[in-house]
């Protein structure tokens, strides 16, 4: 559970979080987190788990490559979810008196890897429903705007559902759903272009995106439209984010292979999470 102290977040933060979808916080991970980060990005990078994927050609000089869910394995990631500032900032943000960690997921693309990251948002992919969620955007090194990720601002609040796509060739998982909606009355639509309609009328989304240096964290929902381009800079851009789930998280199943590929494993859909062992409470507000 959390031992370390923090200031408390900024109140604008989180009405800015609320609204967009996506903040940056500026100077949230001190330096002690950040070295036990770059030595688990390294100890993933050595070795790999069963999970790991490599996005371009893995003998390629230069490459896109993640790995996840490796925190029971990985100490240094255990470490920052379970002992630093970091859930208590999650906390805050989602209004939640809970935090359960979710999982880590380690995002690196060396200089010169021109694969860009699809326009997406996350909650489709994942095996949870709830409106109090988060993850931490992480960056290790420098990144710029124009290089980082970028979000669409409010798009967490559209009440809408995309079908998530493949980072590896940007197709669809499967066909929408619209008109066919879930027990949830949930329906999936394709992703917009958003990249096209930006290019007809710039004005058309409000697109987020900030320099970061190590240290700082852009902190967003988990249906808040994103995506990133490739590393156009001089170094690798190692990122870790780090996924949070709050007081009305509950199980969830789609319409295909969720990610990280979770059985229901004795859960209910629509049930809380209760002691599952994959999604430890790792923060309680104190009363």
């Amino acid at each position: 559970m959390i031992t370390a102290d923090r200031p408390p977040l900024d109140r604008h933060l989180a009405t800015r979080f609320e609204r967009d979808g996506a903040v940056v916080v500026r100077g949230a991970v001190a330096t002690p987190w950040l070295d036990l980060l770059a030595d688990a990005v390294e100890e993933n990078r050595r070795h790999p788990s069963p999970w790991a994927h490599w996005y371009t050609d893995p003998t390629a000089a230069v490459g896109f490559w993640s790995d996840y869910v490796t925190w029971p394995e990985v100490a240094q990631h255990r470490m920052v979810a379970f002992d630093s500032p970091l859930a208590s900032l999650a906390a805050e943000l989602m209004g939640s008196t809970t935090v359960r960690f979710f999982h880590e997921h380690v995002l690196v693309k060396e200089s010169g890897a021109t694969e860009p990251t699809p326009w997406h948002h996350d909650q489709p992919y994942y095996c949870i429903d709830g409106e109090q969620n988060v993850s931490f955007w992480i960056a290790l090194d420098p990144v710029s705007a124009d290089d980082g990720v970028r979000f669409v601002a409010g798009s967490h609040r559209w009440d809408r559902w995309f079908v998530p796509r493949r980072f590896i060739d940007h197709e669809p998982y499967a066909a929408p759903t619209t008109g066919t909606p879930d027990e949830r009355g949930i329906s999936f639509e394709a992703v917009p272009d958003i990249d096209g309609e930006l290019a007809v009328d710039p004005s058309r989304y409000d697109v987020l995106s900030w320099d970061v240096e190590p240290g700082d964290l852009i902190a967003f929902h988990f249906r808040t439209l994103h995506g990133a381009p490739g590393n156009a800079s001089a170094i690798a851009r190692r990122v870790v984010s780090l996924r949070w789930l709050g007081d009305d998280a509950t199980f969830a199943t789609r319409p295909w292979p969720v990610s990280p590929p979770y059985e229901a494993e004795g859960l209910v859909v629509g049930e809380p999470l209760g002691d599952d062992p994959r999604f430890p409470v790792v923060y309680r507000a104190s009363r």
